[in-house]
């Protein structure tokens, strides 16, 4: 199944490079790049790096009080290089995997927050959306695609609420569908357990403003990151189209692609630009300086620190997700 994953991954992203590759005008393209604006492009670079520090801030606050979970930052920034570099987003187990080495909590716990994490960022792209639907002319597909993805995330909402204010019901629940088997019974209750454990963090009152304010942090500095990889490619257009740009991203990653979101990244943001009227060429030639900007700076900075961690990429993914923690 995970080789079938992986191959239409890299189906999908090279189909798509190749349906932008077909409609460009190479030489316009070849251009552009070369006349970017490159203190523009290190300033994007910047707020990519910001952008992951400030998730690391974040995801402390989705952590149960008091735990003072170690590593986030390092941990944040080896994952986003695992996603660039691995295939079926393994980076999000890596990070995970960071930080139960360093830490007596074992994996379950910073995996519950990291669940959590997605779904409040599902929920941020769909609000962005939505917020742009006020602003601009959003095409009726995307109204479409932007309610699935709300409906999902409130049935993840909905679960996640469930768990953490009703956890015997839930726990009831589990019993009934595990009784056939003593071992899935008592797995399953245990990791529930921690899972429940690493809901707390979000269920803290005194967590609930934090982790509002570094959530708007987040996705200012990643809308930064898209609004001065703009003026890097001459494109001096408004707040907006950045804004634009991360929430069609956002919807455009959650399809299968090869490792680093290749084609996807790329066909989202073209057609982020294409709104605001900007050529198929010099949208493209945006998409790719966009996500260099990114790509390259977390890459490079995670593998040093990854190098610093002294493990292997190998052994954060082959790792059983159930074996206690190296820490």
């Amino acid at each position: 199944m995970s080789a079938l994953k992986v191959a239409a991954g890299i189906v999908i992203s090279v189909g798509l490079l190749a349906v932008l590759l077909w409609k460009v005008d190479l030489q316009a393209l070849r251009a552009q790049l070369a006349n970017t604006q490159w203190g523009w492009a290190l300033a994007s670079a910047f707020f990519a790096v910001a952008g992951v520090w400030t998730r690391a801030r974040r995801w402390h606050y989705l952590f149960p009080p008091g735990s003072n979970p170690p590593a986030l930052f390092r941990a944040s920034m080896i994952g986003y290089m695992a996603n660039n570099v691995l295939p079926l987003r393994a980076g999000e187990i890596v990070r995970v995997w960071v930080v139960a080495r360093h830490s007596a909590e074992g994996f379950w716990m910073p995996f519950a927050t990291l669940v959590v994490e997605r779904v409040l960022d599902g929920l941020a792209v769909v609000m962005i959306l939505g917020s742009l639907l006020l602003v601009i002319e959003v095409p009726p597909a995307l109204r479409w695609t932007a309610g699935v993805f709300l409906g999902l995330d409130l049935i993840a909402v909905a679960i996640l609420i469930a768990v953490a204010t009703a956890p015997g019901a839930c726990r009831t629940v589990i019993i009934r569908l595990t009784r056939r088997s003593e071992w899935l019974r008592a797995r399953g209750g245990a990791v529930f357990e921690m899972f429940v454990r690493g809901l707390v963090g979000v269920r803290t009152a005194r967590h609930a403003g934090p982790i509002v304010a570094w959530s708007f942090l987040v996705w200012l500095t990643a809308a930064f990151a898209a609004w001065t990889a703009l003026f890097a490619a001459h494109l001096h257009l408004p707040l907006v189209a950045a804004w634009t740009v991360l929430a069609f991203v956002g919807l455009g990653i959650s399809l299968p692609s090869a490792p680093g979101y290749i084609g996807v990244f790329h066909t989202a943001a073209v057609i982020a630009l294409s709104m605001f009227g900007v050529s198929h060429s010099l949208a493209f030639g945006y998409a790719i300086l966009y996500h260099a900007c990114g790509f390259i700076p977390v890459t490079l900075f995670g593998w040093v620190l990854l190098v610093r961690e002294h493990m292997s990429l190998a052994e954060a993914t082959h790792r059983p997700v159930g074996a206690p923690s190296a820490g």
